[in-house]
C-alpha cells in the first residue's frame, strides 16, 4: 500500500520517490524517472536491499555495482523504475545473511549456507513488487536483471515481461565464487 511521495534530486538525476508498506510492515521504495503511466517496456530494476553492498561497498557481493549500473542505465533513459525491496539476503534477513557468511568463510557456498540455516536457495516473493507496479499503472516492463525467477516471479503476479536487459558486471577476487554459484545453482545468466 502507498504510504507517501516526494521528489528526490540524486547525484543520478531526479526521480519522484514511492514509499509503500506490506502486510508484514517492511517498507519499500519505487524511485520513478520520468513519464510511467500507462507506457509499455519501461525499464524497470527490482533490487532486493543489500546493506552489506549498497551502503559499506562490499565486495563479496555484486549487488552495489549493480544498482550503480542501473542509475547510469537509467541515465541515458527518458523514464525508469528502480524497486527498492526489503528482501535482504535473498529474503533471510540482515542478521542471517552474515550467519550465512560466516559460514561461507568455513567453506561453504551462498545457497548451501542458505540450506543450512533452514532457508531455500531464496526466500524472495515478487508479489509486493508486482503490486507496486500496477499501482505506478505501468503497462509492461523491461527487466533490468540476469536472474530469470525474477521474471517468472513477475509474470506468475500477472506483470508482462517484454524484455531482460542483462546486468553484467565484472567479477573480481571476493566475489568470484559468489557470482559461480549465481550461475551454477540459481540459474542467472550471467
Amino acid at each position: 500500500m502507498k504510504k507517501a511521495t516526494a521528489i528526490l534530486p540524486t547525484k543520478n538525476g531526479n526521480f519522484r520517490i514511492y514509499a509503500y508498506q506490506d502486510s508484514q510492515n517492511r517498507e519499500h521504495l519505487a524511485l520513478v524517472k520520468g513519464e510511467i503511466e500507462f507506457k509499455e517496456n519501461v525499464p524497470l530494476r527490482m533490487h532486493s536491499e543489500c546493506l552489506t553492498g549498497d551502503l559499506l561497498g562490499s565486495l563479496r557481493c555484486d549487488c552495489g555495482e549493480q544498482l550503480e549500473k542501473t542509475f547510469e542505465l537509467l541515465s541515458t533513459e527518458n523514464s525508469g523504475i528502480i524497486l527498492y525491496l526489503r528482501q535482504e539476503g535473498r529474503g533471510i534477513g540482515l542478521l542471517n545473511k552474515i550467519k550465512a557468511y560466516n559460514l561461507q568463510e568455513h567453506g561453504l557456498d551462498t545457497v548451501e549456507a542458505n540450506h543450512h540455516l533452514g532457508f531455500k536457495s531464496d526466500e524472495r516473493d515478487y508479489r509486493q513488487a508486482a503490486e507496486i507496479i500496477q499501482d505506478l499503472k505501468v503497462k509492461s516492463v523491461k527487466l533490468i536483471t540476469n536472474n530469470p525467477s525474477k521474471i517468472v516471479g513477475l509474470e506468475r503476479h500477472g506483470i508482462i515481461v517484454q524484455e531482460r536487459i542483462p546486468l553484467v558486471t565484472k567479477p573480481q577476487q571476493h566475489n568470484r565464487q559468489y557470482l559461480l554459484t549465481k550461475k551454477e545453482k540459481l540459474g542467472h545468466a550471467l
